[in-house]
C-alpha cells in the first residue's frame, strides 16, 4: 500500500476488509475496500446482482469455486463447487474464465481444463458450462458448449433470457442460449474477416441497447491492436471498431488478457499495449469518449487480470494484477487520476470487484 495512503483494516468472519483512501490534493470522495477470497482462494470473478448480491467465483485447490454475500464483502456464503462429482476425472483440472449474472439472480460459469495436456480427444478441449439456479444450493452438471479446442472463453447475459459464451479458435465464435443457459445453439462465426491473436482471450457484455459488445485483440499483419465487436443479435449484424489507438505490431502473440464493462450509456474498456495498461470510455455506437485513450500507471505480465470498474458519478476505477500484487487507480468523471495508486498482495493472476450498493469499489485478492 502507498505510504501516504489511510488505511482501515477490519476483520469479519475470517476475512480482511482493507478501506483505502487515497491521500491528494483534492479529497477522493470514494474508498476502495480490498477483500480476502475466501479459505485463501485464487480470485476469478465477480459480480453484483440487481438486489446488491455480490457473487464471486475463485480457483482453489480443489478446483473452481463460488461464493456470495449479501453485506457488500464484509462476509460471504459457505463456498460450493461449480464442477460436479462426475465431471472430475483423475488429472483433470478445470479452471473457471468467467461469469454472468442475470437479473434474477442466476449464476453463469464458464471454464477450460488441461484435457490437452492429458491427451484426451480433442472434443474434450473446449468450453465447459455451469448454472446456479436461483434458490439451489448447487450448480448443474458440467456440459461441453464447443467440444473443439478453443480457449479465450467468455461469458454475457442480458435480462430476457439470452446467455451468449464466446471463444477462440484461430476465428472468433460463439453459442448462444435462449433459455437462460438450459440449451445453447450450433457455434456462430461473427465474421470470416474477423483474424484473433488466438492465445488471448475474449471478454464479452451486453449494452443497455440489448447489443452484444465483445472485445478482442487482432493479429492482421501482426499489427496487435484492440477492436470493439458490436453484435446486434435480432438482426444478425455486427459491426467493429478498433479502440486502441497506439499500435503495437509484434510478430509473437502476446497472451494477453482485458475487460468490457458495461455502463449506462455505453462501455468501459482496460488492454495492454506492448506491457503498458491503457482504459477508455466507449459510448453506445462502440466510438471513443474523450479524451478517448487513457494511460494508466499499470504495467502487466503475460495472462494477468486487469479491469475496470465504473460508478454512477461517471468515477472508474482500473485495476490490474501483475507478479501477484493488485493495484488501482481511481480517475474522476473527466479521466483525470484522482489520487495515488493503491495495491495489496493477491494470490493468483486475476483481478476481480464491483461496484458496492454503497457506492464504494470493492476488490478481491
Amino acid at each position: 500500500m502507498n505510504c501516504n495512503c489511510v488505511v482501515i483494516v477490519l476483520v469479519a468472519a475470517g476475512l480482511t476488509l482493507v478501506v483505502s483512501a487515497a491521500a491528494s490534493a483534492a479529497p477522493v470522495d470514494r474508498s476502495v475496500a480490498v477483500v480476502a477470497v475466501p479459505g485463501g482462494g485464487q480470485p476469478n470473478c465477480a459480480k453484483i446482482d440487481a438486489e446488491g448480491t455480490i457473487h464471486l467465483v475463485f480457483q482453489s485447490a480443489e478446483g473452481p469455486q463460488y461464493a456470495n454475500s449479501t453485506d457488500q464483502g464484509q462476509t460471504f456464503s459457505r463456498p460450493i463447487p461449480i464442477v460436479d462429482r462426475q465431471s472430475r476425472k483423475p488429472g483433470l483440472e478445470f479452471s473457471a474464465w468467467d461469469m454472468a449474472v442475470g437479473p434474477e439472480g442466476r449464476v453463469h460459469v464458464v471454464m477450460g481444463t488441461n484435457a490437452w495436456k492429458l491427451k484426451l480427444p480433442k472434443e474434450e478441449w473446449g468450453c465447459f458450462y455451469a448454472r446456479l439456479d436461483p434458490g439451489l444450493k448447487s450448480f448443474t452438471p458440467v456440459t461441453n458448449i464447443n467440444h473443439k479446442p478453443s480457449e479465450g472463453f467468455s461469458l454475457a447475459a442480458d435480462g430476457h433470457g439470452n446467455v451468449t459464451a464466446c471463444w477462440l479458435s484461430d476465428k472468433l465464435y460463439a453459442n448462444v442460449s435462449h433459455d437462460r443457459g438450459a440449451t445453447f445453439g450450433p457455434t456462430i462465426e461473427l465474421d470470416p474477416k474477423f483474424d484473433p491473436c488466438n492465445c488471448c482471450t475474449t471478454t464479452s457484455a451486453y449494452g443497455t441497447d440489448g447489443k452484444l459488445a465483445v472485445l478482442y485483440r487482432e493479429e492482421t499483419n501482426n499489427d496487435r491492436d484492440i477492436f470493439l465487436v458490436l453484435w446486434d443479435q435480432a438482426k444478425n449484424e455486427v459491426s467493429r471498431t478498433r479502440v486502441s489507438t497506439i499500435l503495437w505490431n509484434i510478430d509473437a502473440c502476446p497472451m494477453s488478457y482485458y475487460t468490457i464493462t458495461a455502463v449506462r450509456d455505453g462501455y468501459v474498456a482496460v488492454w495492454p499495449t506492448d506491457g503498458q495498461i491503457y482504459f477508455a470510455r466507449l459510448n453506445a455506437k462502440g466510438e471513443l469518449l474523450s479524451p478517448a485513450e487513457i494511460k494508466t500507471p499499470g504495467t502487466t505480465g503475460m495472462r494477468t487480470g486487469m479491469l475496470t470498474l465504473s460508478a454512477a458519478d461517471g468515477k472508474t476505477l482500473v485495476a490490474w494484477n501483475n507478479e501477484k500484487q493488485l493495484h488501482w487507480q481511481l480517475y474522476d468523471a473527466t479521466g483525470r487520476a484522482a489520487g495515488r495508486p493503491g495495491s495489496a498482495a493477491t494470490a493468483g493472476k486475476g483481478a476481480a470487484g464491483v461496484v458496492a450498493q454503497d457506492g464504494r469499489f470493492v476488490l478481491f485478492r
